[in-house]
């Protein structure tokens, strides 16, 4: 890392890191270097739009310029890239999750403590000005004391418009690896750390046909369970339902993210985005405010928490989307699965620390 840059090296170059390399230079300390991926075509297509370099994943995880890799593969294997990055000495930031089992998660923790290397993890959307509003509500005493919340993701999945859309409906695929990362995050970040889990999950159709790109018409098996619901108990004491569906062929109306306290409740942004809106109902009232945001990071901001990581790399602090957070998440949607196949309520091992508020 020289004067607080650091190089970063992209290992996958889906829809995901057009994204990031065009946010990047909105923080001062991130340099896009090289990236790579199993299709070079899409490889040399970014980096000719970035003016970065196009390189074998070999060489961008041994480049000499390049400090940290931000590991933007596919779920199946978002633990084995992470550790070839550990093992060149880089640290590493993932797309979420941070693995599909619990071994993936605990073996890339355990192999940067040994080589005293920074793990990070996706989502950074609770780092936004929406989430980071609730917070303040919440440690302010606006809401008094949380005594529930709910969090819901729900629709129909991603074989209509998706040209290949199978990973989604395998191990490390479904609502809760898919877009449970962002509600799960969310709740820690308002509520800190979970204690134990229980839930169903059921499977709403067997196979699924895929609906546009050169392979529409195609059909293709469903391995994982499509519709969980969950029950989460928090360390603090309040307790959170979350329901996530991709079986959800028309509409519904249940509220994405809401906290309810013994002062007050709070309606939630969509935890997949930066911003607001956020409303409160205070005890006794009918009626929804719009609460004034903090001030933080609106928009597209993907790469804030990587940029986090470095400057408290620099720093000697925590970093927020820490791998600890990541593993504790994946912790709970491991849990969903188990809760249900065992019929009973798990207790985590995991526990990590409340994400500190971005100030």
């Amino acid at each position: 890392m020289k004067d607080g840059v650091a190089g970063i090296g992209i290992v996958g170059c889906g829809n995901i890191s057009r994204v990031y390399l065009e946010q990047m230079p909105k923080f001062g300390n991130l340099k896009a270097v090289a990236c790579a991926d199993i299709n070079p075509d899409q490889a040399n297509e970014k980096a000719e739009k970035f003016g970065i370099s196009a390189l074998s994943v070999d060489d961008v995880l041994a480049h000499e310029e390049i400090d940290t890799i931000l590991n933007l593969t596919v779920p199946a294997v978002h633990a084995e890239v992470a550790l070839r990055a550990l093992e060149n000495g880089k640290h590493v930031y993932n797309e979420k999750p941070l693995g599909i089992a619990r071994d993936e998660g605990r073996e890339v923790l355990n192999a940067a403590k040994d080589r005293q290397l920074r793990v990070g993890c996706a989502p950074d959307t609770f780092l936004g000005v929406g989430h980071q509003t609730c917070r303040a509500l919440i440690d302010d005493g606006k809401v008094g004391q949380p005594v529930a919340a709910t969090a819901c993701v729900m629709g129909a999945g991603m074989e209509r418009w998706h040209p290949r859309p199978e990973f989604f409906f395998q191990p490390g695929g479904g609502p809760v690896f898919d877009m449970g990362p962002y509600y799960i995050t969310a709740l820690v970040n308002l509520l800190g750390p979970v204690r134990r889990v229980t839930g169903f999950t059921t499977k709403g159709f067997e196979e699924r046909e895929i609906g546009s790109g050169p392979d529409a018409g195609h059909r293709f098996t469903v391995n994982i369970d499509t519709t969980v619901m969950g029950v989460l108990e928090f360390v603090s004491g309040p307790i959170a339902t979350f329901l996530g569906s991709f079986d959800v062929k028309g509409g519904h109306h249940v509220p994405l993210l809401e906290l309810h306290g013994t002062r007050g409740s709070i309606s939630c942004p969509d935890p997949n985005g930066f911003d607001g809106p956020v409303t409160f109902c205070e005890s006794g009232d009918k009626e929804w405010t719009e609460m004034p945001l903090v001030e933080g990071h609106t928009g597209q901001n993907r790469g804030v928490g990587l940029s986090d990581m470095i400057a408290a790399i620099e720093e000697n602090r925590p970093h927020r989307a820490s791998g600890e957070l990541a593993f504790h998440v994946l912790d709970v949607m491991q849990a969903f699965y188990d809760a249900s196949a065992d019929g009973s309520a798990v207790e985590l091992e995991s526990r990590c620390e409340q994400p500190a508020v971005l100030g």
